[in-house]
């Protein structure tokens, strides 16, 4: 009797162009980044070009926005960190749940962790890196696709365009109800727009994407990075959209919080409130993903600057103030607290997740 054929084993999976799941390579370390010219001059002339403002114009009182800044109230700045860092396992326990439904298992501590990581990352480094340097990460300490990773930190943005853009024009509204002026219409009509290309390249990418990469003369290897992308993309299921939704918005609430209080510390009374907070907030953290510079470094806080005196009536020293103070706790804590982090996680050196914890799982969960 004839044995019955015995099945070839299964090739690896290679998850082409970026990595050969039989071994990535480690991440290029970040003191390795800092020392690359381009994010030395990405990083120094943005600063360069604040102390310039700040010393030529003619109508900045410089000792006066600094003495705002030392009278702030050190206990509603405190509330102000506190808030902000809850962010963070709220950032990480949305992007465990995409990775489940993308047959991915991470634990909240793990994701969170990483996700800190890539923020870090994104402070040092231009172009949104810490995004694909998350992505790495997950790859180096779980035996999971990059590909598909990748899917779900991009439909995790989407989350937060939608909601960043969503969340600003109702804040902006009631914050401008008794009036608008024709910049904020403005606001308003290209935010509109955003959110209508946002909506229709999703639909296009969900009906036409997997076509339209078959019939271009693409190597296969690229078409097969692409369906584990868009399997990462579309992996949602729809009976959590709710949940997302609503961490998404806690998420951006913490932002609009933190500016808030930043506010409220430094005691300046002009009509901001928590909508027009809410508006700030969201307008810069629009801003930050100009990938110029580190955390649009520079950018954000000239824009923030040029909102407030112009929507709020703020002086330019007291916009400059709630600024500098608000990207102290925004930036240069994460850049303190996250090198920390990086110098003592296993995670950075590929480290393997303890037994019990954070298994790449199969299949999706029921």
């Amino acid at each position: 009797m004839s044995r019955p054929p015995i099945d070839p084993p299964e090739e690896p999976v290679i998850d082409f162009p970026l990595v050969n799941e039989e071994g990535a390579n480690a991440p290029t370390p970040l003191a390795q980044r800092m020392r690359d010219p381009r994010t030395i001059i990405s990083i120094v002339l943005p600063l360069i070009l604040i102390v310039l403002v700040a010393v030529t114009v003619g109508n900045l009182n410089l000792s006066e926005m600094v003495g705002s800044i030392t009278r702030a109230d050190p206990l509603l700045l405190v509330a102000g960190f506190g808030v902000y860092y809850l962010g963070f396992p709220l950032r990480g326990f949305r992007w465990a749940l995409l990775l489940r439904g993308a047959g991915m298992r991470v634990s909240l501590r793990d994701s969170t962790e990483i996700i800190f990581i890539g923020w870090l990352v994104n402070c040092l480094v231009p172009a949104k890196l810490g995004d694909v340097y998350r992505a790495y990460l997950l790859r180096l300490n779980f035996a999971v696709s990059l590909s598909r990773t990748f899917g779900t930190v991009f439909i995790e943005r989407v989350f937060d365009l939608f909601a960043i853009v969503l969340l600003g024009l109702a804040a902006g509204f009631w914050s401008f109800r008794d009036g608008m002026s024709d910049q904020v219409r403005i606001v308003f009509g290209v935010g509109l727009v955003f959110i209508a290309v946002l909506a229709v390249g999703l639909f296009l990418i969900r009906n036409f994407g997997r076509r339209l990469m078959t019939r271009l003369p693409l190597p296969q290897r690229v078409t097969e990075f692409y369906d584990r992308f868009e399997e990462g993309v579309f992996s949602i299921d729809r009976r959590r959209v709710p949940l997302l939704a609503v961490v998404t918005v806690l998420i951006w609430a913490t932002e609009a919080m933190r500016l808030y209080l930043v506010v409220l510390a430094l005691g300046f009374e002009f009509p901001l409130g928590i909508s027009g907070a809410f508006f700030v907030a969201l307008l810069a953290s629009l801003l930050t993903a100009i990938p110029f510079t580190p955390a649009g470094l520079g950018i954000v806080e000239a824009g923030v600057v040029g909102i407030l005196t112009t929507f709020y009536g703020a002086t330019i020293e007291q916009a400059g103030a709630i600024a500098l103070v608000d990207r102290a706790i925004s930036v240069i804590s994460i850049i303190i607290l996250g090198s920390i982090v990086y110098v003592v996680s296993s995670k950075t050196r590929g480290g393997q997740p303890r037994s019990g914890e954070s298994q790449a799982a199969t299949s999706p969960p029921p």
